[in-house]
């Protein structure tokens, strides 16, 4: 992933100020710096180059005068036949513009994630969007003097703006804000006899296809691998694409961890070269400034499972790897929270995939893309592909996606039952702030007890908005107000009450009545 950052209608010393801020991203884009700036306006790129390493700098710019600054990948970027100057996939969206395909039309034509900014110095039109899930950040602010920036980080924004928030994923702006969001509709139940087999043909083959996409680089690249079930498929699907290499697959976990376990089992049978890591509880403490810092949040869960990815991500860098495969959004997709077991019907259950989804860009998409940024690795995601969701969300009955024979995500395991372990296809659903050991869990709420548990009785005093509710949460956020002072950066974090990772919805079915967000919060009877 790059770092991206524009300013527009900005006064007084514009390369300075962008100059400053860009450097705040430089580890999502290690390789090169890019920088235009012109009478009001400033854009700027920090580059980690993954295709065409030698010649796909970025800012671009046009003959006409268009510039375009993106962090995300293009998919399909060899459908088009534009004279390009360079190999990258993104030159593409800015040949499109030129060409009069603007607004939603350009959007339509692309496949692939992305947050980016054009602007053409001539006509001063300016046009910024993210993409639909929220697979790459984007912020927004308003400064004082009138201005208006963009970046893919808020912590880029401090100081240049007087209020921030997150950009909306799937909408546009170029001059005001447009929808151009996935309206979810449940579909009508058209289960017959043969309707699983063909559910898992197609589940099989988009997810395949979904996968094969995400190989486009130019440098070397990973799976994360946790030996859940998720990211076994990925591993599975792409070690199969991968004919010019030997994939290599990364677990982190504590000393004796369930997912280092499995990961190795999982590695073993797809042949990857695989590469475990072991960190401590102390470690993964140290760490929890940095990593709210580069998360730019303070929810439990998020932080739990972030802190160990982040440790990862460092390790990964270092073997100078800067691009991974992930598992991110099955659980969302599918139902796969242990938690799911308890809805209550087939349209409750649809309606809380729905809900997740359309959160999932502050939770897994946040984390997963955050903490291997943070040390230059870019996160793509097969699941969360725009062709795979749109048959699985769209097509299938969501009955059939309901947990059977008391597991969870059944047709998942069903559909590639055939390429992983017995082990591993049946394994029961960990999040992954669990599967790397469960005691790092109990060591968190442990040490932010002795920090914060005499501060709880003023809890409301110190943070009348979002109120921590455990020692746990004050500690974070204590810790996130100390990076992010600028107005409006506490409402870019999420702040409901959750049952095992569900959302304040599901958390009020019968029988979610946990109150903390860990996967094994919750017992099932199963």
């Amino acid at each position: 992933m790059c770092g991206i950052l524009a300013i527009f209608n900005a006064k007084g010393d514009i390369r300075t100020k962008l100059l400053n801020a860009s450097s705040k991203l430089r580890h999502r884009g290690p390789d090169a710096s890019g920088i235009i700036v012109g009478e009001g306006y400033g854009i700027a790129h920090e580059r980690l180059s993954i295709m065409d390493p030698a010649s796909g700098a970025q800012p671009f710019e046009s003959d006409a005068g268009t510039i375009l600054a993106v962090n995300g990948e293009i998919y399909n970027y060899k459908d088009f036949t534009f004279k390009t100057k360079t190999k990258s996939d993104c030159e593409v969206i800015m040949h499109l513009w030129d060409n009069n395909v603007r607004g939603k039309q350009l959007l339509d034509k692309l496949d692939g994630v992305y947050a980016f900014v054009i602007y053409n110095k001539h006509t001063q039109q300016c046009f910024v969007t993210r993409d639909k899930i929220g697979v790459v950040p984007l912020y927004y602010g308003y400064g004082y003097d009138g201005s208006m920036a963009f970046a893919s980080e808020m912590k880029a924004l401090e100081g240049i703006v007087g209020t921030v928030q997150e950009f909306p994923p799937g909408q546009y702006y170029n001059g005001k804000f447009n929808a151009n969001t996935e309206q979810w509709k449940m579909p009508k139940d058209v289960q017959t006899p043969s309707t699983y087999i063909m559910y898992e043909q197609e589940i099989s083959a988009k997810l395949y296809k979904a996968t094969g996409k995400r190989l486009m680089s130019d440098v070397e690249y990973g799976v994360l691998l946790s030996g859940g079930l998720d990211s076994s498929i990925i591993a599975a699907l792409a070690q199969s694409q991968a004919t010019e290499r030997i994939l290599k697959t990364f677990c982190i976990g504590l000393e004796g961890s369930e997912d280092i376990v499995y990961a190795k089992k999982m590695a073993a049978h797809i042949g990857s070269e695989h590469y475990s890591f072991n960190y401590t509880k102390e470690e993964g403490w140290d760490a929890i400034r940095d990593v709210i810092y580069h998360l730019e949040t303070f929810d439990v869960t998020t932080i739990r499972a972030g802190t160990p990815l982040f440790l990862l991500a460092r390790r990964i860098r270092a073997m100078g790897i800067k691009m991974v495969l992930s598992g991110e959004g099955a659980d969302e997709i599918f139902g796969g929270y242990l938690y799911f077991h308890n809805a209550p019907n087939r349209e409750e259950f649809y309606d809380e995939t729905v809900r997740k989804l359309t959160n999932i860009y502050k939770y897994d998409c946040r984390r997963a893309n955050k903490a291997l940024a943070a040390f230059g690795v870019e996160c793509r995601v097969p699941f969360l592909d725009d062709e795979f969701l749109q048959y699985v969300m769209k097509e299938m009955d969501p009955s059939a996606k309901m947990p059977q024979e008391g597991y969870e995500k059944w047709i998942l395991r069903s559909a590639f039952d055939e390429i992983l372990p017995p082990g591993i296809a049946w394994r029961r659903k960990e999040q992954f702030s669990d599967g790397v050991g469960h005691g790092w869990i109990d060591f968190l709420k442990e040490q932010t007890k002795k920090e914060c548990d005499h501060l709880m009785t003023r809890a409301k005093d110190f943070f009348p908005e979002s109120t921590p509710k455990t020692s746990e949460a004050f500690y974070y956020r204590m810790v996130f107000d100390s990076w992010f002072k600028t107005p409006g950066a506490v409402g870019t974090v999420p702040y409901e009450d959750s049952c095992a990772c569900s959302t304040g919805t599901a958390a009020k079915w019968k029988g979610n009545d946990c109150k903390d967000p860990s996967g094994r919060s919750i017992t099932l009877e199963v």
